[in-house]
C-alpha cells in the first residue's frame, strides 16, 4: 500500500516544497502525486485563498479522493459555501470539514487557534493533527469556574458543530477583531491630536505615543496581542511614516455584517469599523495608519504598492 508518509506537501511554488522537505516532509510534485503518497485514509488540508482558488481545490480534489478520505479546508471560505461543499462530497464519502485558523504568521510559533465544523465522526478521528497545531494551555491562566474535562477549548482548537460552524465562528471572530483594532485605532490618533495648535493653551499634550502603548500593556484592562503589536510598531516608527493608511479587508468582515442582517442582530461597532476600512482607500489618517501596522504585524499583510491603490466597488 502507498502512503507511509505522515505529511506530504504539495505547492506550485517548488521553493516552499523543498524548504518543507528540510524540515522532515515529503513533496510531492501534484495534487495526484500528493493523494498516491497518502496512507489510507487519507486527510488533505488545503490553505489557499478563498473563493475560486478554494473551489477549484476541492473539485479536483473530490475526483482524486474516495469513500473514507476527508479534506480540510483551513483558509477564510464563506460558511454558505461549506455548507455546499460538504453535500457535494458526501455522495463520495469523503468529509469535508471547514476549520476556521487564527494565528496569522506567529502560528508556527506560537500555535493555532482552530473553529472546526463539519462530520463529527471525521472531526474526531483527525483530532491528533487539530491538537499538534493548536497552542495547547500553554501559559494562560485557566478560566475560573470552568470545567474542561469534556472541553478542547483550553487547548487552543474546538469542534464548534455541523458543516459551516468553524468558519462561521472564525468569521465572527474577524468581525470582532476589526472593531478592536478600530477602538485602538482611533484613540491612538485622539491622542495624536491633543497637540494640535487649535486648542487652547494649557489643554495641549505633547504624547508619547511609544511609551503609552507600552505603559498600557502593563496591568490595564486593554491589554491585548493587539496592542502588544501596536506598540512595537510604534517603538520602530511613532510616526508609522512607512503605512499609507490604506486599510484592505479580506471579507469576514462583510460577512459578518451580512449574517448580522439576516439574524437581525444590531453591529454597530463592527459596521463602522468596516465602513471605515472603506474610507482609507479614499482618505488615509493617523489611525488608519496604526490598522495597517496591525495587520502587518499579526498576519504579514503588507499594503499594496500606491499605483495598485484604487477604491474598490462595494
Amino acid at each position: 500500500m502507498k502512503g507511509q508518509h505522515e505529511c506530504v506537501v504539495y505547492d506550485p511554488n517548488k521553493d516552499t516544497v523543498a524548504a518543507l522537505e528540510k524540515e522532515g516532509a515529503t513533496g510531492a510534485s501534484s495534487l495526484e502525486d500528493m493523494v498516491q503518497k497518502l496512507a489510507l485514509p487519507r486527510a488533505v488540508w488545503i490553505m489557499v485563498p478563498a473563493g475560486q482558488p478554494t473551489e477549484d481545490s476541492v473539485v479536483a480534489l473530490e475526483k482524486l479522493l474516495g469513500k473514507g478520505d476527508a479534506i480540510i479546508d483551513g483558509g477564510n471560505s464563506f460558511y454558505k459555501d461549506d455548507v455546499r461543499r460538504a453535500e457535494m462530497l458526501k455522495a463520495k464519502g469523503i468529509a469535508y470539514l471547514d476549520c476556521g485558523t487564527s494565528g496569522g504568521i506567529w502560528g508556527v510559533e506560537r500555535g493555532y487557534c482552530l473553529m472546526i465544523g463539519g462530520n463529527s465522526d471525521a472531526a474526531q478521528r483527525l483530532e491528533p493533527i487539530f491538537k499538534t497545531l493548536a497552542p495547547g494551555v500553554g501559559d494562560i491562566p485557566r478560566t475560573p469556574d470552568r470545567d474542561d474535562s469534556k472541553s478542547t477549548a483550553e487547548q487552543g482548537y474546538l469542534y464548534c458543530g455541523e458543516s459551516g460552524a468553524g468558519h462561521f465562528v472564525k468569521m465572527v471572530h474577524n468581525g470582532i477583531e476589526y472593531g478592536l483594532m478600530q477602538a485602538y485605532a482611533e484613540g491612538f490618533d485622539i491622542m495624536r491630536g491633543a497637540n494640535n495648535e487649535e486648542l487652547k493653551g494649557g489643554l495641549r499634550y505633547d504624547l508619547a505615543l511609544p511609551e503609552i502603548a507600552e505603559l498600557w500593556r502593563r496591568g490595564s484592562v486593554v491589554s491585548s496581542w493587539l496592542l502588544d503589536l501596536s506598540a512595537d510598531a510604534l517603538a520602530k516608527s511613532p510616526q508609522l511614516t512607512e503605512y499609507s493608511g490604506f486599510v484592505e479587508d479580506s471579507g469576514e468582515g462583510r460577512w459578518t455584517i451580512q449574517a448580522a442582517l439576516e439574524e437581525g442582530v444590531p453591529a454597530d461597532v463592527l459596521s463602522t469599523a468596516l465602513y471605515t476600512r472603506f474610507r482609507s482607500r479614499q482618505e488615509h489618517t493617523f489611525a488608519e495608519k496604526m490598522l495597517s501596522a496591525m495587520r502587518k504585524g499579526f498576519g504579514g499583510h503588507v499594503e499594496r504598492p500606491a499605483e495598485q491603490k484604487m477604491h474598490k466597488g462595494l
